[in-house]
Formats: C-alpha cells, structure tokens, sequence
C-alpha cells in the first residue's frame, strides 16, 4: 500500500506531465476501440448480407462448386425435396434451422430481340416466400427492415434483372431505370426481331399464369437455355423491374425468377432438380455443429448421393479477404499507437528518473534496496496505463453511443442502399478487454527500462546529482 501510495503521489507532483501522458494514452485507446468497433460493425454487416443471400450452409453435388458454372444442369440434385424434409425433421438439425431452400442457377442467353441486343446472363430461380423469410434473419441487431423480394406475389412468368441487363438490352425506357444512355453504336437494320425459330419455342414455352398482386410487366425478356439434354429452349419473361446489384460484374449479368420457372426452361418436361439446397441457422455460432451433423448424414442416410455441405465463407472467398485486410489495417493501426504510447510513456519516466535523482539516492540511503526503487517506478507506470486506459474505454463509449444516434449513413461495399453508420463498442468486451489489458501493458513495458536505470543509480552519486 505505501509502494501505491507514493507511486499516486509521484504521479501528482507533477500533474501537468502526468495529465500530458494520460490525454496521449486516452486518445490512442479511443482510436482503438472506434476503429475496432467500426472493423467488426463491417464484418457484421457483411455477413449478414451473405446469410440472408446464401444461408449459413448449403448442400451441392460434390462437384458442382468447382465445375458447375460450366454446366450446372449436369451436377443438380434430383428429388431435392427428400434432402430438404430429412434435414428438416432431423432431431439435431431442427432447432438450429430457420429456413430450408432450394435454388436453381445457371447460365444462358437473354435478349431483346426487338433491338436486336443480347448478352450472356447468369439466371437464380428461388422460392420467394423462403427468400422473403432470409430476409428477416438479424442476428446482430442491425436497425434495417427486411426487405421484401420484388417477385413476391408475381406471375410464374416474371423476372427481375440487374440494371447492367436492362442498359445492355435497352429496356431502360420501360423499366424507369435512370443514367441510363442510349447507345451511340450504329443500329442493326436486320435481323432485329426474334428468329423465328427461337420464337416458337419461346411461344411454346408460355404457359402465364394470372398474377396474384404483382407488378404488370412492363419489359419483356427472351432467355435462351440448354436443357439438360443439351437441346435450346426459350422462356419469354415478364421484366417486372431492373434492380442495382451493388456490383457491376453481377450487376450485368443477373436475372432473378421464380424457381418453377428456371426449372421448367432448363429441365423442360424432365424431373425437377436445384442446384443448391439453402440452409439459414439461428446463429452463426451453430455452423460448426450443424456442418458436423450434415456430414453424418451424408455418410449414412444420404450416403447413395453425392452431395457436399460448404459455409458462406468457402462459397464467398471475398468475405474471408475482407476480414484479413482490416484485420491487417487494425493490427497495424494498433502497434502504430502502442510505440507512440510507449515513447510517450517511456519519455514521462525517464524525465521522472531525472527530477528525483537525489530523492532515489535518499531512499537507498536509508535501506530501500533496488527492487523496491524498480518496483515504484513500475507502479507508476502500471497507474498511467491503468488510469488511461479506463479513460480511453469511457470516452470510447460516449463517442461510439454519439455517433450511433447521429443518423449518419454510409454505402457499405456490395450494397446499393446507404445503412446507419454504427460503431459495435458497447457489448464487444473482449475487444475493450484486450484493449484496456494492451495499454496498460505497453505503458508497463515503457515503465521497465527507466526503473531498471533508477535502480542501478549509485547512492553516493545520486545524493550529489545537481
């Protein structure tokens, strides 16, 4: 207790110095936390985008994440829905799960054979209510709505796509997409209307169904198709609405319908099949148990299939980069200010060392031996790091708390709409912990050097030091 007392004492001999020294450790913990909070609000935000795109987990052939862009007809999932109720009514599985989904993807032509334009396009048939139920996944408290699938309540034959599709094939006008230029390239004269071929199977093909509250169709699409025999078929689309995808590469190329459609354009009168079998958990916490449980059931009740179960980070490679880069960014960050405390820190002991020489000589004189004298000095530096980094975490809280209520937005990459801006400070505690625990040990480290030379000080030549 007299060892804290008089480390307390030393600290306000010289409040100016001392108060100098704080202000610089608060301020680097401040920087700490609000930057973390800011690393982990993105990771958070990220995926969360991805589980309410993609689930936690999905189920595929075992070859159709390395080869099935090439040709996903040929690695699909046949009585799909047998998977889906198994995994469904599993004992250990139900719990964790929210939504169980199956999805078709696959590549094909779609054209505006009105103008004459075509592009390659990549097509996502999807169960909308289950798509609408994703939506609502929060597991993070985020203060967004869940949005609701623009395809919900439309007729089978409806289609949405990205505003990249809707300027490639000119259907801006109808669709009300704006920046939105008219081409400068010269028109084609002939050749512009649909083959007429193409046209009978399109015709063939459609088969609407009355719509039930959806939107009226304001654009028409043709999408061309290999079935999974390999023969072309054609589905004519209603184009509901052209809807940013937040990247352009996917932006100019995807197509969005129903999943009864992108069935029956890729498997024609043949048994239905899905790509993909979607499953959202409660938690991301739950991955690795479910993953396990998966494979147990593909290793015996599903043992005759030849499926694999992948998580969102194996099938989104850029949300792994993404937390390694800011990881990188906060690592660096943090040692840039943990040398800026220990210099300052370390600087304020050896100006303290200085200014009480003569007092340390006194005090060997009348029996403190070395260790004691390193042992003040180290309190010392314990108090300003201790003291810091409670300030920093405080101050750090009140800042975050600010900011969170500002209504300041920002457009996080991969989203079309801005979101609040939001700092997870409050409620990460190990993240303060580590914080709190790292200053104080770095004003610590800063204390050690100076005391050890304080210690070493002769006392004949301390008690004459000027």
């Amino acid at each position: 207790m007299n060892t804290w007392s008089l480390a307390l004492r030393n600290l306000l001999r010289n409040r100016r110095r001392s108060f100098a020294t704080l202000l610089a450790m608060m301020i680097g913990g401040v920087c700490i936390l609000l930057f973390g909070g800011y690393v982990q609000n993105i990771i958070f935000g990220m995926q969360t985008g991805y589980v309410r795109g993609g689930g936690h987990l999905q189920l595929q052939h075992r070859d159709y994440f390395l080869y099935g862009s090439g040709d996903p007809a040929a690695y699909g999932i046949a009585d799909y829905q047998q998977v889906i109720d198994l995994v469904k009514h599993d004992p250990v599985l139900a719990p964790m799960l929210t939504v169980v989904t199956p999805t078709l993807q696959f590549g094909g032509i779609g054209g505006n054979f009105e103008v004459g334009a075509s592009r390659t396009v990549m097509a996502s048939g999807e169960v909308m209510e289950d798509q609408n139920a994703m939506q609502t996944w929060n597991d993070y408290g985020f203060p967004d709505k869940p949005e609701v699938m623009s395809l919900t309540g439309t007729s089978a034959d409806s289609a949405i796509i990205g505003t990249g599709v809707a300027r490639v094939l000119q259907l801006c006008a109808p669709l009300k997409v704006a920046d939105c230029p008219a081409p400068q390239a010269k028109a084609q004269t002939e050749g512009a209307l649909l083959p007429h071929d193409v046209s009978l199977l399109a015709a063939g093909d459609a088969t609407p169904e009355p719509a039930s509250g959806g939107n009226s169709a304001a654009a028409e699409l043709e999408l061309l198709a290999a079935t999974i025999s390999g023969a072309p078929n054609v589905a004519r689309l209603k184009v509901i609405k052209a809807e940013s995808q937040g990247v352009k590469e996917f932006d100019d190329v995807y197509v969005g319908m129903h999943l009864r459609q992108a069935q029956r354009l890729l498997y024609g009168a043949g048994a239905p099949e899905v790509t993909s079998i979607v499953l959202q958990l409660h938690h991301t916490r739950q991955i690795p148990l479910a993953t396990a449980r998966l494979k147990e059931l593909l290793a015996t009740s599903l043992r005759d299939r030849p499926l694999a179960v992948y998580d969102f980070r194996t099938l989104n490679p850029y949300y792994g980069q993404t937390i390694g880069l800011f990881n990188a960014i906060f690592g660096f960050i943090s040692i840039l200010i943990g040398g800026i405390v220990l210099f300052t820190v370390s600087n304020t002991m050896n100006a303290a060392v200085v200014e009480r020489t003569v007092e340390i000589g006194t005090l060997r004189a009348i029996g403190l031996r070395r260790a004691g004298v390193r042992t003040l000095f180290v309190s010392e530096g314990l108090l300003l790091g201790a003291l810091g980094a409670i300030a920093g975490v405080v101050v750090a809280l009140i800042l975050a708390t600010v900011i969170n209520h500002s209504g300041l937005t920002w457009t996080p990459p991969g989203r079309v709409n801005p979101i609040g801006l939001h700092v997870r400070v409050w409620g990460e505690t190990q993240l303060l912990i580590g914080t709190a625990i790292a200053l104080t040990l770095v004003a610590v480290l800063s204390a050690w050097w100076p005391a050890r030379r304080a210690a070493r000080l002769e006392v004949v030549e301390a008690l004459r030091h000027v």
